[in-house]
């Protein structure tokens, strides 16, 4: 089995999003690194998730404090392994073979066969891509050049892994009452101060760390970014400990760690009063990572259902003849298919708006948001909900952790917490609703995209437009209260709108798959609760959808 070769709605989707030559570049090395996930990446995360997971080494033998971590051999392979495809690196440098840079589509591309096999991997690549972007971005030539070779490294240097810290124990979301503090001193900046949950702590070569210069206003305002090295050039901790690692529910490959500063040499990153701002772009990116580690949950999740269903037997049949359980699989299959063309085809947009690309305007830069939000939310949820259809799907097996599936579960829990939980996304997209129009912008986005196309399943989708204009009325003069009560309503109704535009979009253009896919994820998602239905979709369309998808194959180019 290849996790790439074994979707081909995927690898068709890539051809739309790629021109011909970076798909034949994307298609070959794509299939390679899906073998590799498959297989022996699979089974490093299996040993590190259950016997193999970091360590702290605190002191060593003369009681120094070394605050070191340890993380097994097969854990560093994956390090070269993933890193060495240029899944940091050629978004911002020339890809050899190409003669080009690469772009976020394709690093996503491989972040979803990664997160197949090891979502808690995928973290610190997804730190890694933030921080590279940080110092690309807003690095001066000199910070650049002592960092990024390393943290953008293909195999040709020391690879820099990155990290992000923001949290501290008192402020949680709430970071503008962050306290770390920025000393200036003859040498340069020291900080001091810990922060509470350090992820890649002691795996990262370089930290982009929020901290308070001196003298500098309250709130988020006073804050500026700081790269900080984990290690000075003589190879002494850069005046950093780490006080303990954190014992996590899931995603246990990444070192999550407390970590204090004791006067680290730290390096001011851009203009110093937009620490925030620079760190909250970082973010929009991080969430984008965390949507596609969700899709890849997803996919694994219903990989493993489908399989179990179609080999496992019961009452004298397979699982899979069932009408309940052909009804399970193909709603999974439809949900997972619509949510990963609706992320894979924003992303021009998300890379549009993140290179700050010639007429980018404010109306993208608004949707960009307000998507990465919905989506990120979205993926998240429904990572948690295919877990769970997974093991149901096992029966008692699935809770059983010689399969995947309980560690899929553990793994998808904290996608809803990291870079943002449901309510913080809910407030966010309240804020772009009053501040920038967003809700107006995106009715008018949505209407644009289905003007003129016909039908039974177009009027569905009108349908539900509409009430969310009406939510979006009746909320323009409520009470504070009852805004940010309903702002994760608005949410969850414009990811509807969104994904069935999307829907109708593919099925309108494709083929008669597409068509299926389409009208079964319209059906659903609009359909009237208990309303007893003599057409079973989800059954009749089941062959054509689930069991002979793997059927549809095309030639993977050598």
């Amino acid at each position: 089995m290849n996790f790439y070769e074994e979707e081909p709605q995927f690898r068709k989707l890539l051809k739309e999003l790629l021109d011909d030559e970076f798909f034949a570049y994307a298609e070959k090395e794509l299939l390679a690194f899906g073998e590799k996930c498959t297989n022996e990446i699979d089974q490093r995360a299996r040993f590190t998730d259950r016997e193999g997971q970091p360590k702290l080494i605190k002191f060593d033998a003369y009681g120094e404090d070394i605050s070191e971590v340890w993380v097994n051999d097969g854990y560093r392979k994956t390090v070269e392994d993933s890193y060495n495809t240029g899944i940091v690196g050629y978004v911002h440098k020339e890809i050899p073979e190409l003669g080009r840079r690469g772009n976020y589509i394709y690093s996503y591309a491989q972040g979803y066969l990664l997160s197949q096999t090891e979502p808690g991997f995928y973290c610190p690549v997804t730190l890694t891509m933030a921080t590279a972007y940080l110092l690309d971005q807003y690095a001066s030539q000199e910070v650049k050049e002592k960092f990024l070779p390393h943290v953008l490294s293909t195999g040709e240097t020391t690879l820099y892994e990155g990290a992000t810290f923001l949290t501290e124990r008192q402020g949680g979301s709430d970071v503008g009452a962050n306290v770390v503090k920025a000393v200036q001193t003859a040498e340069g900046y020291k900080l001091y101060g810990e922060k509470y949950f350090a992820s890649n702590a002691g795996m990262c070569g370089v930290a982009m760390v929020l901290a308070r210069k001196e003298g500098a206003p309250s709130g988020t305002k006073g804050l500026t970014l700081f790269a900080v090295p984990w290690r000075r050039e003589d190879g002494k901790l850069n005046g950093i400990k780490i006080r303990r690692l954190k014992d996590k529910l899931g995603v246990r490959a990444v070192p999550s760690a407390e970590v204090e500063f004791e006067g680290a040499e730290a390096y001011v990153v851009g203009d110093p009063a937009k620490g925030f701002y620079y760190m909250m772009e970082a973010l929009n990116l991080s969430r984008v990572c965390n949507t596609v580690a969700s899709l890849g949950i997803m996919r694994r999740a219903y990989m493993e259902a489908r399989e179990y269903a179609l080999k496992r037997g019961a009452f004298g049949k397979k699982l899979a003849d069932f009408p309940m359980i052909k009804d399970t699989l193909v709603k999974m299959a439809v949900k997972l298919e619509v949510e990963t063309r609706t992320v894979f085809k924003y992303l021009p947009l998300f890379e549009k708006v993140m290179r700050n690309d010639p007429g980018v305007t404010e109306k993208d830069i608004v949707l960009n948001r307000l998507y990465i939000a919905l989506l990120k939310k979205e993926t998240a949820e429904q990572a948690v909900h295919f877990a769970h259809e997974a093991i149901e799907m096992h029966g008692g097996n699935g809770y059983i952790e010689d399969f995947v599936t309980p560690r899929l579960l553990r793994d998808a829990q904290v996608l809803t917490v990291w870079e943002g939980t449901a309510n913080i996304l809910g407030l966010e997209v309240l804020r772009l609703m009053e501040k920038f129009n967003a809700g107006e912008l995106f009715l008018e986005e949505m209407k644009e995209r289905i003007s003129g196309v016909e039908g039974e399943y177009v009027e569905q989708v009108r349908g539900g437009i509409l009430q969310l204009e009406k939510l979006l009325v009746s909320l323009q003069g409520a009470s504070y209260n009852h805004k940010t009560f309903h702002s994760k309503r608005v949410a969850e109704l414009m990811v509807k709108v969104f994904e069935s535009v999307k829907a109708l979009e593919y099925g309108v253009g494709g083929d008669e798959r597409a068509r299926m896919v389409m009208e079964v994820y319209i059906e659903e998602t609009w359909k009237s609760e208990y309303e007893y239905n003599e057409q079973l979709k989800s059954v009749d369309f089941f062959n054509k959808i689930v069991r002979n998808n793997n059927n549809q194959k095309e030639p993977i180019l050598k």
